[in-house]
């Protein structure tokens, strides 16, 4: 490996010094000028407890970026995390419930699941030849595939004693960030201070003379890969322990925020370089990013394309200080000046970021609205039902004058439990939540309850927390409908298919449960196949075509929600509505067009936009102390084609 050879340069000391400085950590540079931004935008930015909750938020992220950083720095790739920490976490559960096999043993067992999944992708890409990318895409399916087999699509409570790992000491610290902290100091400990750490640097700055410098190259990715399962294993249950359930679709993606982070942080994705601090440095960057987004009231689909921008930017800042003069330094090595010019910077940082937060607080200081604020956290708006909801909160919103934040968790629990941290700790009046999972929203809510601030749940319920409200339609009453509705159409006989929604939901689930009630009243009715299209009409419409092929005599079709109807109809073609009828759930304005012409037979229509609109309603009036109802049912209803006319959600 070659090592870059610094040239003197003038105005070393003064302000030429901090500028050197500044380009030497360009990560950091930009994580300071963040907070500073964040904080002139947002008078909620700068409080104790909102730090907080960005080092919880950041926790798993950095965890399993730490994972990351040593297969980077190897010049590999590992986009199994996210379902590695979701497969362990889900072991865990599993085996400590279900199992009945003591906690401690079922932690070791979820940390041996992660440690066995990382030396398959080491076998795969070591001996088996594959290249990390695709070696590593089959370990994300694989992954992602025995969770939900082992937990059969449902999320799984974890012990009391693991639920603790989610929690504070003395009250104030909470244990995630202690374990990424932890996790931090063991990485920067591998990295720099041990053989296989050198080894890392040594492949990933030239692979060919590694090997022949004696290094055992393929035994070192073994290790390399079994290091990125092992974190990914303790971020899993990390996450677990936070929603106090194991999610089968937890992680989803994260596998891209752990790269996205590390390359952040510095390090370069054709290896040899790369460090820990810099690592947590990009994992704090994101995590501020999206807490500050969410104070500021961003749309939740700018979110994302300002999130992307900016990894973008981060990366190119990295690029142009490298060319602007920031010191090279050789892999593996420590920078010039040693850890004291480390420790310089990190002193300096700390009084930049205590000089901003003292400038901030006093710039908002005497700021205050009268206006009351509510906040609205969504499961997704990828689906119209939740767009109608949000339409109807922002509907009334604004006839009762209140400001209110909507957020996006993407089908996300654990992105859920960052925004309702969030709004906790950003004061606002009150939260409307429609949990991802009832269980996994549970942590945040009851952090909310300690808070004082009033939580209003909509179309799905909270679980192990307390809801001054909750406005919601009765899906399982709605599934028995469902069931009535098409078994009746086909004279109480045939065989039909059913479109499950996106496993582990409590919608799903419960849709799923009362269709199946309904139909036992309906003997002649045969279910000849179940298969999740994930509430998407794309997918609706793929499952439903390859559903055709081993089913072409099936007369009925039951979707739990009108898109994956939408989907089975455009498979169906001219069969939709003649010799197959399918029934939908939601009553969305494309799902009733569809009704209205006769290709979708019925919906189960629900009212969202009344929902949105007595959920504000609800929650602005338990922010001001008054009395509500615990439980508001909005009715739902078969909309055919003899009714849909007169029928508005």
């Amino acid at each position: 490996m070659a090592t870059d050879t610094l040239k003197s340069t003038a105005g070393a000391g003064g302000a030429g010094g901090i500028r050197r400085l500044l380009l030497d950590n360009g990560a950091l540079t930009a994580l300071i000028g963040l907070v500073i931004v964040m904080s002139a935008l947002s008078g909620d930015f700068l409080t104790a407890d909102n730090f907080l909750n960005i080092g919880v938020q950041a926790a798993v992220t950095a965890i399993l970026a730490f994972g990351v950083t040593f297969v980077i720095v190897s010049a590999g790739i590992d986009l199994s995390v996210g379902s590695v920490a979701a497969l362990s976490a889900t072991v865990l559960a599993w085996s400590a419930t279900s199992a009945g096999v003591p906690v401690a043993i079922a932690v070791l067992l979820a940390i041996a699941t992660g440690l066995a999944a990382g030396l398959v992708n080491g076998v795969l890409i070591s001996y088996g030849k594959l290249p990390p990318f695709i070696a590593t895409l089959a370990m994300l399916s694989v992954g992602r595939g025995l969770s939900l087999v082992i937990s059969q699509g449902s999320p799984i409570a974890v012990p009391d004693s693991v639920s603790h790992l989610g929690d504070t000491l003395g009250g104030w610290l909470p244990v995630p960030v202690l374990v990424m902290v932890v996790m931090g100091l063991v990485t920067a400990f591998v990295l720099g201070r041990t053989y296989i750490g050198r080894s890392m640097y040594a492949i990933g700055g030239n692979e060919e003379a590694a090997r022949l410098s004696g290094l055992r190259v393929k035994k070192q990715k073994l290790a390399i890969y079994a290091l990125s399962g092992l974190f990914a294993a303790l971020a899993g249950i990390v996450l677990a322990a936070r929603l106090s359930s194991a999610q089968p679709q937890a992680a989803n993606g994260y596998e891209l925020d752990a790269i996205a982070a590390v390359v952040i942080g510095g390090a370069s994705l054709a290896g040899g370089t790369g460090k820990a601090s810099g690592t947590l440095i990009g994992a704090l960057i994101l995590a501020v990013l999206r807490n500050g987004l969410n104070l500021l009231s961003v749309s939740a689909f700018w979110q994302q394309v300002v999130i992307g921008v900016v990894i973008a930017l981060a990366v190119l800042l990295d690029t142009v200080r490298r060319k602007a003069g920031a010191t090279p330094v050789a892999a593996g090595t420590p920078a010039p000046g040693g850890r004291k010019k480390q420790a310089a910077t990190y002193v300096l940082a700390a009084v930049v970021a205590a000089a901003v937060v003292g400038a901030m607080s006093f710039l908002h200081g005497g700021s205050s609205s009268t206006t009351p604020k509510v906040g609205l956290s969504l499961s997704t708006l990828n689906n119209p039902f939740f767009v109608q909801i949000k339409t109807g909160a922002q509907a009334e919103a604004k006839k009762l004058g209140v400001d209110l934040t909507v957020t996006d968790a993407q089908n996300d629990a654990s992105q859920q439990a960052n925004q309702l941290q969030n709004f906790t700790s950003s004061g606002l009046g009150a939260i409307v939540v429609n949990p991802v999972d009832s269980d996994a929203a549970g942590p945040a809510v009851r952090a909310a309850n300690k808070a004082g601030v009033p939580v209003v749940g909509v179309d799905r319920g909270v679980n192990k927390a307390k809801t001054a409200a909750l406005v919601a339609s009765d899906n399982v009453e709605g599934g028995k409908l469902g069931a009535k509705a098409l078994a009746e159409k086909l004279g109480g006989k045939g065989k039909i298919v059913i479109l499950q929604g996106l496993a582990g939901t409590s919608a799903s689930r419960e849709r799923g449960a009362g269709f199946a009630q309904g139909l036992k009243a309906y003997p002649g009715i045969q279910v000849v196949a179940k298969q999740p299209a994930d509430f998407d009409r794309t997918k609706g419409l793929d499952v439903m075509t390859n559903l055709l092929q081993a089913h072409p005599d099936v007369q009925g079709v039951f979707a739990e929600n009108d898109e994956m109807a939408l989907g089975a109809i455009k498979a169906l073609g001219s069969k939709a509505g003649t010799s197959v009828q399918v029934v939908g759930f939601d009553g969305e304005p494309d799902g009733l067009a569809a009704v209205k012409a006769g290709t979708l037979y019925a919906s189960v229509a629900q009212q969202p936009t009344q929902l949105g609109r007595i959920a504000v309603d609800n929650a602005l009036r338990a922010a001001e102390g008054k009395k509500v109802q615990e439980t508001v049912k909005v009715p739902v209803k078969v909309v055919t084609q003899q009714n849909v006319a007169g029928f508005s959600g």
